[in-house]
This record gives C-alpha cells, sequence and structure tokens, in this order.
C-alpha cells in the first residue's frame, strides 16, 4: 500500500511543475461503466440461467479535481470513486464493491484529450446474502494502469478507458483488465 500511494504521489509531483502556473483547477464528477475481467463469481439460478459478475464490471460514481496546465495541453485528473457490480436474486444477493483512487495525466488537443496513469484500488470485497451468505472475500488492495481517451464538449468528457489490473486473495488472483465508458463534468 505504501508503494502505491508512492506512486500516486510520485506521479502527482511529476505533473506539479507542468501545472504550478494552472490556468484552472477545478473539481469533477466522474461516471462510468467497466466491462470485462476474469469471473468473480458465477451464479445458477432456478430457471437454470447462469449470470457472473466479471472483475473489471461495475457502474463507478466519483469526484476528484482536473488541473489544467496554462498552455490547455496538459491536464492532471486525480479522482475517487465507488465502483459497484451485483446480481440478485430472489433468495440472494451478491455485491462486489470497490474504491478506485485514480491519478490520470492526459495530452489535450482541441475538443480531445488522451492519457493515462494509476489506479489504486482500495477494499475490494466479494460479499452475498441470503443463500448466499457464505460468499464473503476480501481482497487485498490493487495498483494497475488506466488508459484513457475523450471527446470534450465544453467542460463534459465521454470517453472510452482501458482497465489492467490484478486482485489478489488467499484464493488466487483474478485479472480485471477490460473496457469501459466515462463521463466527467468539471465544474
Amino acid at each position: 500500500m505504501k508503494f502505491a500511494i508512492g506512486a500516486v504521489l510520485v506521479l502527482a509531483v511529476m505533473v506539479a511543475p507542468a501545472a504550478s502556473r494552472a490556468a484552472e483547477v477545478r473539481p469533477v464528477l466522474v461516471a462510468g461503466y467497466d466491462t470485462g475481467g476474469d469471473d468473480i463469481e458465477a451464479v445458477t439460478f432456478n430457471s437454470g440461467q447462469n449470470d457472473s459478475i466479471k472483475a473489471n464490471e461495475g457502474l463507478y460514481l466519483g469526484g476528484g479535481v482536473s488541473v489544467l496546465n496554462d498552455a490547455g495541453n496538459l491536464e492532471f485528473l486525480g479522482s475517487l470513486s465507488a465502483k459497484y457490480q451485483w446480481i440478485h436474486a430472489s433468495n440472494s444477493d451478491i455485491t462486489w464493491t470497490r474504491f478506485p483512487l485514480d491519478a490520470l495525466v492526459f495530452y489535450r488537443r482541441q475538443s480531445f484529450r488522451l492519457g493515462g496513469g494509476l489506479s489504486y484500488v482500495l477494499h475490494p470485497r466479494l460479499k452475498g446474502s441470503g443463500d448466499a451468505s457464505d460468499i464473503n472475500t476480501a481482497y487485498q488492495n490493487a495498483l494497475g494502469a488506466v488508459l484513457q481517451g475523450d471527446y470534450l464538449l465544453g467542460r463534459v468528457s465521454l470517453g472510452v478507458r482501458y482497465t489492467v489490473l490484478d486482485y489478489k486473495s488467499a484464493g488466487g488472483t483474478v485479472k480485471s483488465n477490460g473496457l469501459g465508458v466515462s463521463f466527467g463534468i468539471a465544474f
């Protein structure tokens, strides 16, 4: 964990000289939906249908800060989100929750930005209730990478992202590589 926090701080320090005379420092709201990765849990319903949760799958919502340099071509985006995916059945629920802390650096050109950085995922947990109450797995905090490209409409961003990350627990390692769609708004 100390390494990951240190890596995020190093990334922020690397961007600081470019943003030291920042023209814009704004709070941001981020949201999106990610897919892909290995199956982290699979279930079969009484009807015979199957469903699963993949390691990168989930809806996320969070907030943070955007720092855009004077030239308007470099941007640092730091955010903390809550990410959630679930399976619901009449007799049980399974939830997959985690809290990604992202530190991304973008190169901006006109109405596009392209970049990437680090994602440090805090408190990943798979938990069941009802008939699935025997499911209760805590994964280790995980450090990964994110590549992201966005189309910019004023202060609104719409984009795609690719995450590379592995979750580890006593039961082994689960790959969480996958695609997602992202939305952001700077205030």
